[in-house]
């Protein structure tokens, strides 16, 4: 059985391009590539830039991902904004971890089990949501403290464990420097996804370690999803290597 995770940084419904907010683009593309699960980004709660809209309910009425978790992440004048997991199957232990360093801005991790029905019985794994800074040392430093804080701290080398989200990696370091030593393994080659209308950087990024094995990964690529937002999204086909 494969699973389809996305991956996905809706810039809160804007156009990359047009700038129009338009929340039904991210919703169509989303249903174009029909993931299992989605972890999003730069997700907006009552703000009026988007209509006041809590984006997380509606995405996942219009989705059918009815499983839901959020994170605030940035508090605006009027609203938040932040990370969000949608999924056709349970989503449980929710946590949110703060990645904030110093005075820059606000970052954080969400991290959930998710519940997964395979061949008659239930499969778990644990998935981490991030939205990482802009600077290369700010972004190994959140990544290590991920890695140090519960529940990934505590869990088994064969856990399936997912890490996924706007890395922010310009330079294709995070691999070799934070992930590869922890254990992890990058799903693919890195794909470029941002800018959506002409990818030159792949800042979107997926990392697994433990009982998995990743079937393909590519970047969305309809006509749509190069206006939807300022990022492409990222699509990753996975299967567990323990029955």
């Amino acid at each position: 059985m494969h699973l389809r995770l996305l991956s996905y940084n809706i810039h809160k419904g804007i156009g990359g391009v047009d700038r129009k907010y338009d929340l039904g683009r991210i919703i169509d593309t989303i249903n174009f590539y029909a993931p299992d699960v989605a972890i999003l980004q730069e997700v907006d709660e009552g703000v009026p830039r988007s209509g006041r809209h809590r984006q997380v309910e509606l995405l996942a009425d219009a989705t059918q991902l009815s499983h839901l978790a959020y994170q605030r992440n940035v508090r605006l004048k009027f609203g938040h904004y932040g990370n969000a997991i949608l999924s056709r199957f349970p989503l449980e232990e929710s946590h949110d971890i703060d990645l904030t360093l110093g005075p820059k801005k606000r970052r954080g991790a969400q991290v959930v089990r998710w519940r997964v029905p395979v061949a008659g019985h239930t499969k778990s794994m644990v998935l981490a949501n991030v939205h990482l800074g802009l600077s290369g040392i700010e972004r190994q430093i959140q990544l290590r403290r991920l890695l140090s804080k519960p529940p990934l701290a505590s869990l088994r080398g064969r856990t399936p464990l997912i890490i996924g989200g706007d890395c922010n990696d310009v330079w294709n370091t995070l691999d070799k420097r934070v992930m590869s030593p922890a254990g992890f393994a990058a799903a693919g080659t890195p794909v470029r996804t941002f800018p959506a209308r002409m990818p030159l950087r792949p800042l979107d990024r997926v990392f697994y370690r433990g009982d998995l094995r990743v079937v393909r990964t590519f970047a969305g690529h309809t006509e749509l999803a190069r206006q939807a937002s300022d990022h492409l999204p990222l699509v990753v086909e996975f299967e567990f290597t323990r029955k």
